[in-house]
């Protein structure tokens, strides 16, 4: 059969295809994909050119939080800084300044703690000074008070009387080291913290029925 004049047969060469639509296209979802891609490499180039963190502004997880059993060495008016070690694959500026990548064994910050001011006096030497030699004055020259301590080795420990008074004191840690340190005691010892009122004190109003 003889094909019409301005027409090509089926199957001939040279045959031009047209979609005629965007249903028609092997792919409609390919323009939303690539405009996701767009996105997503817009959000990394600005996250990537914030400037890192510094180290002391990490949250708490980011680094080892200070969890010891001991107290921390070189308390000053009662707050000690402990070597805090951001988490591994951490950017952030160290105490000098430096950005680098941590690995979680080096120190990226020193964190200030609260501490006891010790300077040598232990507790369980001084309540065993005031129960057993207590009467010779043993204790107040202990603990820096060498005037008391020889009243009472000249008085017998104000015959028995003062001698008891020092033990209770001593042992409720009322009566402490003369320079105003704190007794050294077991992390989980006989520690007593005394509580007080000040301004800054909250207040509750109590209501009466």
């Amino acid at each position: 059969m003889a094909a019409r004049p301005g027409r090509r047969p089926a199957g001939a060469a040279g045959t031009v295809l047209r979609w005629r639509g965007a249903a028609d296209a092997p792919f409609p979802f390919l323009l939303p994909f690539l405009l996701f891609l767009l996105w997503f490499a817009a959000v990394r180039a600005a996250a990537s050119s914030e400037p890192p963190p510094k180290c002391d502004e990490l949250r708490l997880g980011q680094y080892p939080e200070h969890n010891s059993t001991q107290e921390p060495m070189n308390c000053t008016n009662h707050t000690a800084y402990v070597q805090c070690l951001p988490a591994p694959n951490i950017t952030c500026k160290d105490h000098l300044g430096v950005e680098k990548v941590f690995t979680g064994r080096e120190v990226g910050f020193y964190k200030p703690i609260a501490c006891r001011n010790v300077n040598g006096y232990s507790y369980k030497v001084a309540v065993a000074l005031s129960l057993f030699l207590g009467w010779l004055g043993a204790d107040r020259f202990y603990l820096g008070y060498p005037a008391l301590g020889l009243l009472k080795f000249c008085t017998v420990g104000f015959c028995g009387i003062g001698s008891l008074i020092d033990f209770i004191l001593i042992s409720m840690q009322i009566v402490g080291p003369s320079d105003g340190s704190s007794y050294i005691i077991d992390y989980y010892g006989a520690r007593l913290t005394r509580l007080t009122i000040t301004n800054a004190t909250f207040r509750k109003m109590q209501s009466y029925p």
